[in-house]
């Protein structure tokens, strides 16, 4: 077996516990590690098959000490999840196997299905992937569970809020009073919870009259039932810090656009923007690394956390 990189080296039990998993006659050929996630190591496995020819499964490892001991609970919400999805025409990964207790691999682990595709964080094109991602969103939040997954969990609270050197104090000081109110009421759907560019894969074909199609989301650790302002807040962040406030502000309308519903009025949809805006003031390095992995290097942590500056005061301005 030969590895892209030594990062994309399977420890031994986990190795022969995927073993398992294959079919006679299969067995794992080369390993890559996938850039891109904060929280767990991915893998990108390939199966050389009794043919000849190969197939691509991922897996999925926590091994952080801080996400270990909630891994079960995020491993089995996540295969769970996957399971559902299988019959809705959401395009996610499909279960194969999970060792969420760690009783098989060295530890928690996920193993899934491959999908095509890759994620896409260039400025280049992005007019054309925001409806998309706002349609896709849209069909996420249609979906209806047998099940309730569990509720959603704020990511901060406002005595958590730190702002950036050289924020709008004022600014910030608006921001925080917003989300120290009640949560205000809402009906609650089927949300990613993770929802970014970052989590969606884009066909990797030339351009073509056809245009970008997304081809996958991953990535449904956080699955949970709330309001799906939520959900598009957390897109509307990540655009704004990855492209510039004004998409942030613009996926909201490609939201509506698409056919999805937020809440009617502003304050309400302000108090969910800016939850999850004001949530990424204490991590916007971590956020950074994967984005400057994926070569958007100028997207050093002082540039991020000027964008999230102007974020939260366009917010203010235009909903507030």
């Amino acid at each position: 077996m030969s590895d892209h990189d030594e990062a994309g080296t399977v420890r031994p039990s986990a190795l022969a516990w995927v073993g398992r998993q294959l079919a006679a006659g299969e067995r794992v050929v080369a390993t890559e590690a996938l850039h891109g996630g904060i929280t767990a190591e991915m893998r990108r496995l390939t199966i050389g098959t009794r043919d000849g020819g190969t197939r691509a499964l991922v897996l999925r490892t926590f091994v952080d000490p801080s996400f270990v001991a909630q891994a079960a609970d995020l491993l089995n919400r996540e295969a769970d999840v996957l399971a559902l999805l299988a019959g809705t025409g959401v395009p996610a990964p499909g279960p194969v196997a999970v060792d969420p207790a760690a009783a098989h691999c060295e530890y928690p682990s996920l193993l899934m299905t491959h999908l095509p595709g890759r994620t896409v964080l260039d400025d280049r094109g992005l007019e054309a992937r925001v409806p998309l991602l706002a349609r896709q969103l849209v069909a996420i939040h249609a979906v209806r569970p047998a099940v309730r997954p569990r509720e959603y969990e704020a990511w901060t609270t406002a005595d958590a809020v730190v702002p950036p050197d050289g924020a709008d104090t004022a600014a910030w000081a608006a921001a925080t009073d917003v989300i120290r109110e009640p949560a205000p009421p809402y009906e609650g759907r089927f949300l990613h919870r993770d929802f970014h560019p970052g989590n969606v894969l884009f066909d990797v074909a030339p351009p073509g009259p056809a245009g970008p199609r997304i081809t996958g989301v991953v990535d449904w650790v956080q699955t949970s039932w709330g309001p799906v302002d939520l959900d598009v807040a957390h897109c509307s962040t990540n655009l704004a810090l990855l492209h510039g406030p004004a998409w942030g502000l613009r996926f909201a309308e490609a939201y509506e656009e698409a056919g999805g519903v937020l809440a009617a009025a502003a304050g309400e949809r302000l108090y969910w923007r800016l939850l999850d805006a004001l949530a990424f003031s204490t991590g916007v390095r971590w956020v950074a690394r994967p984005w400057q992995e994926a070569g958007r290097t100028e997207l050093t942590t002082r540039t991020v956390e000027g964008r999230l500056d102007a974020y939260v005061t366009a917010l203010l301005d235009t909903l507030g």
